[in-house]
């Protein structure tokens, strides 16, 4: 079922940070088929361009804004050819957040340089954006965090990233809870693995995806199609009394992607049996 036929974003201004690939962009697909005004922001050119004739052969009115939002000139910058072009910000969806190969690690040996990374672009600077964007929604409007379900389970090799993300959690609580009197509602959504192209590099085989669908109750993993309607629902006038929640969209699958794996490849190290003396 499209989204548009669940819920209707006419005349609503939709930002969607990293809204160019994978997950970002299966929100900024779902914003334009329901009708939404979708401003789209990324690090690279290239994929805002493809990502933006996508969008507007799906009838949508598009902007893409090349923008880091680890600067706070760029968020200003999005947010002020947002208000140029369509005169408004009605929804604002962080979606912009990862932990780069090169800065992953199990907790033990995390360098500050690592931390300081994944911290900050996860919840640093997605706090700010999300000030950025109730500042400028004049008359309320709806912001959706993007998290993940690393943020409440156990998140072994990225418990930085995880812990990141948890901060997100709770700021959402709060800023439902500050910014409510403005009318303007603040939910986060917790995605479980959901099959991007940078996550393709590491579900590159047939045995590696068939583990990963093994611990999904209903028996695949996600597309990037599959969380978009769930935000689109959250910034449309459907979920008017819906702020504050943590909504996560796993297939029914709590475990975080690397937790087994991890497991297994301690307990290759050290047996049952050893573990048991070693206590």
């Amino acid at each position: 079922m499209s989204a548009a036929g669940m819920f209707s974003l006419a005349g609503k201004t939709v930002v969607v940070t990293g809204g160019a690939k994978g997950i970002g962009f299966g929100i900024s697909l779902a914003m334009a088929r329901c009708g939404a005004q979708v401003v789209i922001t990324g690090r690279s050119a290239d994929a805002l361009g493809h990502a933006q004739s996508q969008l507007e052969a799906e009838g949508a009115q598009v902007l893409a804004v090349q923008a880091d939002l680890t600067r706070s000139d760029d968020t200003a910058r999005v947010i002020e050819q947002a208000l140029a072009r369509f005169g408004r910000i009605d929804g604002w969806v962080n979606n912009a957040g990862s932990a780069r190969a090169e800065d992953v690690g199990a907790l033990i040996d995390i360098r500050e340089d690592q931390w300081d990374r994944v911290v900050d672009l996860n919840l640093k600077w997605t706090f700010f954006a999300a000030q950025a964007a109730a500042r400028a929604m004049k008359g309320g409007g709806a912001i959706v965090n993007i998290t993940s379900r690393s943020a409440s389970h156990a998140n072994p090799r990225t418990g930085h990233y995880g812990a990141a993300k948890a901060g997100v959690e709770n700021l959402t609580l709060t800023m439902a809870a500050e910014w409510g009197h403005l009318g303007i509602r603040v939910n986060a959504v917790a995605p479980g693995v959901v099959m991007t192209d940078e996550l393709a590099t590491t579900l590159n085989t047939e045995a590696r995806i068939r583990h990963q669908t093994e611990l999904v109750p209903l028996q695949r993993i996600g597309q990037p199609d599959d969380v978009g309607p769930l935000c689109a629902c959250l910034v449309s006038d459907a979920a008017a009394w819906t702020s504050g929640a943590v909504i996560a969209v796993h297939g029914g699958s709590p475990v975080p992607m690397g937790y087994v794996s991890y497991m297994r490849q301690v307990n290759r190290h050290i047996g049952p049996m050893d573990a048991q003396r070693q206590e």
